[in-house]
């Protein structure tokens, strides 16, 4: 077992910390890693699939519970809420658990987050969690009501971390190694907007941001930020209504840059763009799209709750979000 940095049990300030996240402590050859499923429900056959490549690693995979559960009657839930939450409350309270892996995303983990004990999560100290999806509302969660830094990375029970070898790759570098890995995009990165930007970064699936508006200690201001987005099967004028959602609430009110990820089958991506173009374009801050993150083919591992810099020259040149520190201690 790894040993972690100190950290307080008082809550964190509400809204948004503008301060770096306390980061957890990288993983070393044998650290125990607890796969639940906060979200959707997982194949089976896809999970032992995921569990042999951690194994690869040399990582001791410990799948929770109520993993391959599927809730008796809303069998678009990986069981029950209170058996989700425990789940992942077990695993991040158990002292012999060095990271929490997501198995995979879906629908279900804002049915759970209010459930966990944020206190005891706050006492257990910070560990490597990962996932993305619906998992980005644990994400905010853990960034706003225990003050730890987190990874939106590809989950041990999806097709993109099971079949591509750069984005395996790209989250070993990350657990192992994360200073070999601070410099990120992939060569589809553009300049939607040029520009400089620095910030503290968050962000997920945008859809999961824009249903948090609103609930309780959800995040209330995004200055000094750096908002990373992608999603999933939302078609041009839903991302549109979740864009000015987000923007008639004040949500991107003193962003320092936004940073774009995939968006899987939400319809032609020019389409998709004008969009993006139409919605982020007014903020007066660089814009970054296909960076490489989300429901994309390849999916970079993206810290969250540390401080990065967007680069996104004008006229072509490559663009990159840079991690002023790696991702873990």
């Amino acid at each position: 077992m790894t040993r972690r940095p100190p950290v307080s049990t008082a809550a964190p300030g509400p809204g948004a910390p503008s301060e770096p996240l306390v980061r957890p402590v990288r993983l070393r050859p044998g650290a125990r890693v607890a796969v639940v499923a906060p979200s959707g429900p997982v194949p089976a056959d896809r999970l032992e699939v995921g569990l042999d490549l951690l194994r690869g690693w040399d990582l001791e995979p410990v799948v929770a519970p109520h993993v391959l559960d599927v809730h008796p009657e809303l069998d678009y839930l990986a069981g029950t809420d209170e058996h989700r939450a425990a789940d992942l409350q077990n695993a991040w309270c158990d002292p012999s658990v060095d990271a929490v892996l997501c198995a995979r995303g879906g629908y279900g983990a804002h049915r759970m987050v209010d459930l966990l004990d944020w206190r005891a999560i706050r006492a257990a100290g910070p560990k490597v969690f990962v996932g993305y999806s619906d998992i980005t509302v644990l994400h905010e969660a853990f960034a706003l009501r225990a003050g730890f830094a987190t990874l939106h990375g590809p989950m041990t029970a999806t097709e993109v971390f099971l079949k591509d070898a750069a984005t395996q790759e790209h989250l070993r570098a990350t657990l192992f190694a994360p200073e070999t890995v601070r410099t990120l995009g992939l060569d589809t990165a553009a300049a939607l907007v040029p520009g400089r930007a620095r910030g503290i970064l968050h962000g997920g699936c945008v859809s999961m941001l824009a249903a948090d508006l609103g609930t309780p200690r959800a995040r209330t201001s995004a200055r000094g930020g750096l908002l990373l987005i992608e999603d999933i099967t939302e078609d041009p004028y839903r991302l549109d209504g979740i864009l000015t959602r987000l923007l008639r609430a004040g949500a991107l009110d003193g962003l320092s840059g936004v940073v774009c990820g995939s968006w899987e089958n939400c319809g032609p991506y020019d389409r998709v763009r004008a969009v993006l173009a139409d919605r982020l374009g007014g903020l007066g801050i660089p814009v970054v799209e296909e960076l490489g993150f989300g429901h994309s083919p390849t999916a970079l591992t993206i810290p969250l709750g540390i401080p990065a810099v967007l680069d996104a020259p004008a006229g072509g040149g490559r663009c990159t979000l840079t991690a002023e520190v790696p991702a873990l201690v």
